[in-house]
């Protein structure tokens, strides 16, 4: 039987940009199908990321389905064939990745082409004209990718060519300003969206630093991925991981990320920051964790404090230290 509705498979992120591709493309009778790619990088609170991103999407009134890419995007990262840019956020490659397995959707549903809210010029490495051809190329979608806010700056795709999309009803918006794709949000009534910018933890200066100490000691894993989005983190000279929680709701989540072999040391009331520590529990580092409790408490100025820690909540044991000296603590800090 044959395919009576044209069909495009649409990368939904939740911004502007990929709602707006979307609803250009469906305003010309095409049928859309929504995907958002997602990986432990998204946002420091993966759940809440990806329930946003459905209202926004529900909003548009756009059907989305969810395809988490972490495991394939962890290979991505650590050898990424066309680089970082200003952090450890390798675009290109996260791109390619995103619209390979959008192809094989697209073939699997029996779609026409795959489109992007992606805009020449607004992003600076991976939406250059150059990164842009690259992204097509590589991603195996010549003739096939369709970027609606830019396509009259673009060359012709196969749908268009085709005349399952009319050429003149899209778009030559370009550059870092985002007037345009206001001015057509009100036209489509779109109000539900993520702001520009920020979102992915790869840019975000704090985050990417711990993730390049973890690049560096070989330990990138999700599990020490989970860690990083959450509390202080130090490393002691033998390398072991201390993370100090700064609130109650990050003291709850880092315990709930707990393994077997870590220890988790606080004071008997509760009353100032759970204290994981991840490698070698040695005596010495089991106090020098001990002094983090007390030096990011109220009691840092005391002179002796007792803390509790265990690896087994059913066999708590005790040590008196006093706080650590800043100095100390900031060298250590990651």
């Amino acid at each position: 039987m044959s395919k009576n509705k044209t069909k495009a498979i649409a990368l939904i992120s939740g911004g502007l940009d990929s709602l707006l591709a979307a609803k250009v493309i469906e305003a010309q009778g095409v049928e859309i199908q929504g995907v958002v790619f997602v990986t432990q990088f998204a946002s420091r609170d993966t759940e809440g990321f990806i329930q946003r991103v459905k209202e926004s999407s529900r909003d548009a009134d756009i059907d989305i389905k969810v395809e988490d890419m972490s495991e394939e995007f962890l290979e991505v990262l650590a050898r990424p064939e066309h680089g970082y840019g200003s952090q450890v956020n390798p675009c290109i490659d996260c791109k390619i990745l995103m619209l390979r397995k959008a192809k094989k959707m697209m073939e699997k549903e029996n779609a026409d082409f795959v489109i992007t809210g992606e805009v020449l010029g607004e992003r600076p490495m991976s939406q250059r004209k150059e990164a842009l051809q690259i992204i097509k190329k590589r991603s195996h979608l010549e003739g096939y990718l369709l970027r609606p806010l830019s396509a009259k700056l673009m060359e012709i795709t196969v749908p268009e060519e085709k005349g399952l999309i009319d050429r003149e009803k899209l778009y030559s918006i370009s550059g870092r300003s985002r007037q345009p794709q206001f001015k057509l949000a009100k036209e489509y009534g779109l109000k539900r969206f993520f702001a520009p910018g920020g979102g992915c933890l790869l840019t975000d200066p704090r985050f990417a630093g711990r993730l390049k100490d973890l690049m560096e000691r070989k330990e990138v894993t999700a599990e020490n991925i989970a860690f990083l989005k959450y509390g202080r983190h130090f490393r002691l000279k033998d390398g072991t991981k201390v993370i100090v929680g700064r609130d109650e709701k990050e003291n709850d989540v880092l315990c709930s990320l707990k393994k077997n072999n870590d220890i988790i040391l606080r004071l008997p009331e509760k009353n100032g920051p759970d204290v994981i520590l991840k490698g070698i529990n040695s005596d010495e580092n089991i106090k020098k964790a001990a002094e983090m409790v007390i030096s990011h408490s109220s009691s840092k100025n005391s002179e002796l404090e007792i803390v509790e820690y265990w690896r087994d909540e059913t066999e708590k044991k005790e040590i008196s230290v006093s706080s650590m000296a800043r100095e100390e603590i900031e060298k250590m800090r990651v």
